[in-house]
């Protein structure tokens, strides 16, 4: 099976993809990650990203459609792939689609993680690391320990939630209906214990 996993930071996203790969034996697909490794590895796509990289600019989309061909050249991704953090545009969506036509390949999927904004904003804000054991804990749902020495990481504050759930909006307001056009978009409930969500993507997917 070949998904795209979309969904707001703080939405579970990273619980789903995991649970996912588990049951499918598919790899999850980061862009982050092939970054990282290609930049590493001193590939020379990662050479390429990493002068963009470097200076502070986005990677070009020529570069990391590249990255995501290389990758589906891999072994374990044969067989299908969860793809997480792209595409982010539609031009984008295009380019993949253009990368699977010349395999023969199509997606099966786009899963969206529906879950409300204030929702999202608990889960993020409430969140507290441990300091001396980097564990995170959240005031609400797992509350730390009374000796803990939690810090308020920069990413977790109000105003940095906000500005990233504005930037997810913006990037997805035209991906998602492009893919709802095509009949792949499945939207799924994410409110609720991670195995909830979970049972509702299998449905949506028709997994049994």
């Amino acid at each position: 099976m070949r998904l795209v996993l979309v969904g707001p930071p703080a939405s579970g996203k990273g619980t789903q993809a995991a649970s996912l790969c588990d049951r499918l034996r598919v790899p999850k697909i980061s862009t982050g990650d092939m970054l990282r490794a290609a930049r590493a590895a001193g590939t020379p796509l990662g050479v390429a990203a990493d002068r963009f990289m470097s200076a502070g600019k986005l990677v070009p989309d020529e570069v990391v459609i590249g990255l995501v061909d290389e990758r589906l050249d891999a072994e374990d991704a044969r067989a299908g792939f969860i793809l997480d953090g792209f595409p982010r545009t539609v031009p984008q969506a295009e380019s993949l689609s253009g990368l699977l036509a010349r395999r023969g390949q199509v997606l099966d999927a786009v899963v969206q993680i529906d879950v409300p904004r204030g929702l999202l904003v608990e889960r993020a804000t409430l969140r507290r690391t441990d300091k001396r054991t980097g564990q995170i804990y959240h005031l609400k749902y797992n509350p730390p320990p009374p000796d803990a020495e939690l810090e308020h990481r920069a990413d977790d504050r109000e105003e940095t939630v906000a500005k990233r759930l504005d930037e997810y909006e913006a990037m997805t307001a035209a991906l998602l209906p492009h893919y709802d056009q095509q009949g792949l978009l499945r939207r799924v409930d994410g409110v609720g214990k991670p195995a909830e969500v979970f049972a509702r993507i299998l449905q949506a997917l028709g997994i049994q």
